[in-house]
């Protein structure tokens, strides 16, 4: 299943939000939505590393770091790791319609910065099962991303 391309009138509209506000609120919606199931896993080795999450059809930057209370939003640019892609592609990762791998290897996905820690980063998210995550989400937001997710595959070609 193709999923939508970004509408290019609220790409424009994205493009104008300070880059605090947006940080936080993506932040915020991390902590909600994932770190119930993430914080069991090993963040020891990226805490105090500030990352960074371009989606580029949005002209959109996120900065952000790991604290042992969850995800903590960043107010200026420097990040150790810097993760790009569409907002289509990240969707996709996240609905685990397509590897990370692929996407990187087909330049879809750029890891740039300390690729190291990008590719432990990665690693670390690939080990945790979507039932599990979406499982964990609070009201009926795990229902429907598995939902989406299903009927995603149902229309993939064979």
């Amino acid at each position: 299943m193709q999923l939508p391309a970004f509408p290019a009138p609220l790409a424009r509209l994205v493009t104008r939000l300070p880059t605090w506000p947006t940080s936080w609120a993506f932040a915020a919606a991390c902590n909600l939505a994932a770190w119930p199931t993430l914080k069991d896993l090993d963040w020891e080795v990226v805490r105090g590393r500030r990352f960074r999450v371009v989606v580029k059809d949005m002209g959109l930057g996120l900065f952000f770091s790991v604290t042992p209370k969850g995800f903590r939003a960043e107010r200026n640019g420097l990040a150790d790791v810097t993760f790009t892609a569409t907002a289509q592609d990240f969707a996709r990762l996240a609905l685990r319609l397509e590897d990370p791998d692929t996407l990187f290897f087909n330049r879809r996905l750029l890891i740039e910065g300390d690729t190291d820690l990008g590719l432990m980063v990665k690693n670390m998210l690939d080990a945790v099962e979507l039932e599990t995550l979406t499982g964990n989400m609070p009201g009926p937001m795990g229902q429907a991303l598995n939902r989406l997710r299903r009927l995603a595959l149902a229309q993939q070609p064979v």
